[in-house]
Parts: C-alpha cells; sequence; structure tokens
C-alpha cells in the first residue's frame, strides 16, 4: 500500500560534507586570475597581502553573521528565509528574483563556460563548442544532483578534497622550486602609489573571489543537525580559504615580480611556467578545470533549495517546490535552474547579467545583518550559536557592505542603475504572487 504522505527533504549531509560545500563553492576560477585584478589595483606587495587579508575577514565576518541566523532558521534557503523573518517576504522574495535571474543563474554560467574555456586547451574547441561543453557540464552536473543531495554532495567533497590537495601542492612547489628564481617579492618598474578609491576596488576584487560563501545555508533542511553542523562548517570553511589564498599569493608574488603580476590576464598558468616550463601552462588548465568542474557542482546543489523554499511559501508556482518522491530532492527547480543557466551560456547574456547584478547581492548581506540585530531584540528567539564580538562584528559588516555598494555606484552609476532596476523589477511580480497567495487562502 503507498503512502500518501508528502515526501521530504533527506538529511544527508554531515560536516564534512556541509564544509566541503563552503570551500567548494568558494575557491572556484577567480583565485587563478583575480590576483591581476588586485595588484593592479594595489601594486605594492604589502598593500596586495592586506587587501587579501581584509577580503577573508570580511568573509569571515558574514560567515558569522550567517552562523547565528542559521542557528535561529533551519529552513531551506538561507538568505531568503533570513530576510523574510527578519524584514519581510517581499525583501526575501526580491533576493530570489535576482538569484535565479542572474546572480546564481549567471555565475553558474560563467564557471562553466571558463571551464569549457580550459577544457579548449586540450581539444580543438571552437566558440560553439565551448558554448555547448558548458551546456553538457551544466547538465550533467544537474543530473547528478537530482538523484539526491548525498550524491550531489559526495561529489562536491572528493572534488573539494582534490582541488585543496592540488592548491596546497602548488604552494608547496612554488616555494620550494621557485626557491632557484634570483629574487623574491620584487617591485619591478610599476607605479607604487595607492588611492583610497583603488583600495576600495581592489578589496571588492577581492571578496568576488570569496563569493559564494553563504550557499550552505540554502541546504539546511538536508543537514544533519543544521543549528550546529551549518555555523561549524562556515567558519572552517571560511578559514581554510583565506589561508589558502593569502598563501597562493604569496607563491605568486615570491616567483613573479609584482609588475608582471599586475599585468598578467593567466598569472597562475604564468607562474606555472616559471616553475615548469612550456607544461606549466597545461598543468595548470587542468588544475583549473578540476577547479571550476568542482565549484559549479556546489552551486548546482545550493540554488534550487531557494526556489523551493519560496514555492512552498506561495511565491513561486507550487510545481517549483515539488519533492521527487524516490530521491527526494527539489527536481523540478534543479530542472528550471539547469534550463535557464544554459540559456544564458548559449546567449552569452551571463556576462552583462552578472557583472551588472552581483554588487546587489551586498545590499542583501547588509539588510540579513540589519536583521540580525533586529533578532535580538526580539522576545523567545532560541540560538545555538551567538555570533562572536557582537555588536562590533556584525556592525563592522553592515557598514563594509554599503560602502562597496556605493562604491560601485559612485564608480559606475550606469551599470549600477541597471543592476538595481532589473532587482527591482521584481517587486511588481512579488504584488502578484502575493495577491495570489491570498486569494487562494
Amino acid at each position: 500500500m503507498k503512502s500518501n504522505r508528502t515526501p521530504e527533504l533527506r538529511r544527508a549531509m554531515g560536516l564534512p560534507h556541509a564544509t566541503a560545500l563552503v570551500v567548494g563553492t568558494i575557491i572556484g576560477a577567480s583565485i587563478f586570475v583575480q590576483p591581476s585584478e588586485i595588484t593592479g589595483q594595489v601594486p605594492s606587495v604589502p598593500g596586495v597581502f592586506l587587501v587579501w587579508l581584509i577580503a577573508g575577514i570580511m568573509t569571515i565576518f558574514g560567515a558569522l553573521v550567517c552562523a547565528e541566523l542559521s542557528s535561529i532558521f533551519t529552513q531551506s534557503g538561507g538568505v531568503y528565509v533570513f530576510l523574510r523573518n527578519t524584514f519581510n517576504p517581499a525583501s526575501g522574495f526580491l533576493w530570489g528574483w535576482a538569484m535565479f535571474w542572474s546572480m546564481h543563474s549567471g555565475i553558474i554560467a560563467a564557471i562553466a563556460m571558463i571551464f569549457a574555456r580550459y577544457a579548449a586547451y586540450f581539444l580543438p574547441l571552437g566558440d560553439f563548442g565551448i558554448k555547448v561543453l558548458a551546456v553538457v557540464m551544466i547538465f550533467m552536473l544537474s543530473a547528478i544532483n537530482y538523484i539526491g543531495v548525498k550524491q550531489g554532495s559526495t561529489l562536491q567533497t572528493l572534488f573539494t578534497l582534490g582541488k585543496v590537495m592540488a592548491i596546497v601542492a602548488i604552494i608547496v612547489i612554488g616555494f620550494s622550486l621557485g626557491s632557484k628564481v634570483p629574487e623574491h617579492f620584487v617591485t619591478g618598474s610599476i607605479e607604487t602609489d595607492v588611492s583610497l578609491r583603488n583600495f576600495f576596488l581592489a578589496i571588492v576584487a577581492g571578496l568576488f573571489a570569496f563569493g559564494g560563501w553563504h550557499m550552505v545555508t540554502y541546504s539546511a533542511e538536508e543537514t544533519k543537525n543544521p543549528r550546529k553542523t551549518i555555523p561549524q562548517a562556515l567558519m572552517l570553511g571560511t578559514l581554510i580559504v583565506t589561508a589558502l589564498y593569502i598563501a597562493l599569493n604569496a607563491v605568486y608574488m615570491y616567483i613573479l615580480p609584482l609588475d608582471k603580476v599586475a599585468s598578467s590576464t593567466r598569472i597562475a598558468a604564468e607562474a606555472a611556467d616559471v616553475l615548469l616550463g612550456s607544461g606549466g601552462g597545461a598543468v595548470l588548465s587542468g588544475i583549473v578545470m578540476f577547479s571550476t568542474f568542482g565549484a559549479v557542482s556546489g552551486i548546482i546543489l545550493a540554488g534550487p533549495r531557494v526556489y523551493y523554499s519560496m514555492a512552498r511559501d506561495g511565491l513561486l508556482f507550487r510545481w517549483v517546490g515539488d519533492i521527487h518522491p524516490k530521491y527526494r530532492t527539489p527536481h523540478r527547480a534543479i530542472i528550471i535552474q539547469a534550463i535557464w543557466s544554459s540559456v544564458l551560456v548559449v546567449t552569452g547574456t551571463y556576462r552583462v547579467l552578472f557583472t551588472r547584478v552581483v554588487y546587489t547581492e551586498w545590499i542583501f548581506f547588509g539588510l540579513m545583518t540589519i536583521g540580525l540585530f533586529l533578532l535580538r531584540r526580539r522576545p523567545g528567539i532560541k540560538r545555538d550559536y551567538s555570533i562572536w564580538g557582537y555588536p562590533v562584528v556584525p556592525a563592522l559588516f553592515v557598514i563594509s557592505s554599503f560602502i562597496i555598494v556605493m562604491n560601485q555606484i559612485i564608480s559606475d552609476p550606469g551599470e549600477s542603475l541597471f543592476g538595481l532596476s532589473l532587482v527591482g523589477l521584481g517587486l511588481p511580480v512579488y504584488y502578484f504572487w502575493a495577491k495570489r497567495k491570498r486569494e487562494e487562502s
């Protein structure tokens, strides 16, 4: 006799899987290219280290905020759930709206394209072939996540372990073989004056490389003991990534002069060429492919849990929130995410959408943290984790979040207006769903 009970998500993620999700979604391709962007803005060895340290500390502060919120709210959806419960459903909806149409789907498309472009180092792929491979990658990883969170999180854990080992190997080999280079931490022929505006732009570039730290909160209902596991995973994961990033940048500057680091468009490959000769680029291309594959796997796993939660709240079509009766995954949300991400790949529109909208997530991070202050004033709120350094740490994170947003608006008002407008388009859609929900109740 078949049960009529509605299927639920399966709790299959323990601390190793959750930590791997944090580390794996952060470490993609940016750390292999982004150091040049930062060094170009802040052309000094101490300045570069300071930027990466500040970006890492800010990421850790954000993780601390998410840790307390995730110990209070254990539903799937992460930032969406935090905003919905601390402010109102509209703010949560706008987060999910921006996620699907640009921020989350766009980063899936962008990283899949990076994977395919590096694959072209080994395979004779033209522009069309690169897009096809990126789409195949998206659907293959979506299929793995479709058949179970355990399968998806296990794959994520294996790839995260592999990429961490690869980065550690680069660091060890870099300092070992790099000792043969005549000079280390050389400035070279580069202007070393740094303006405050450029320093902030460099921090934004560093934070881009740390992106994705909050995604583990999306899968709370599939995490074992989420009130403790998610805060622990956030802390462990962000500390691991910060240490790896600072050490890897130290290797770059140990091997190459600073002006070379600033001007390079393939910094990690050039460092590998110095150490290993002409074959270094091939080795590094393989590592980047491995890293991006693991990152896309984690990002694909995380996103559908937000759309599932929104559908459950009546803010999307109910069928989007359906749980597969056998695999117990939000299978329809996984499918629509794969389709839209692939559309962005094929059309190339992910570049416009993602680059113009990604900064807006910091508006939501700032609001999320203000929400933490509001929660502290509500009676009867139970938490298993309290943020270290309250109220200073969350206050610094709020201030930093809005500095990032204001700096982006001042630096590029046209692009910023586009991003804000795209997010704002979600408001009339929200009111449509809210009205529909009232009529159905």
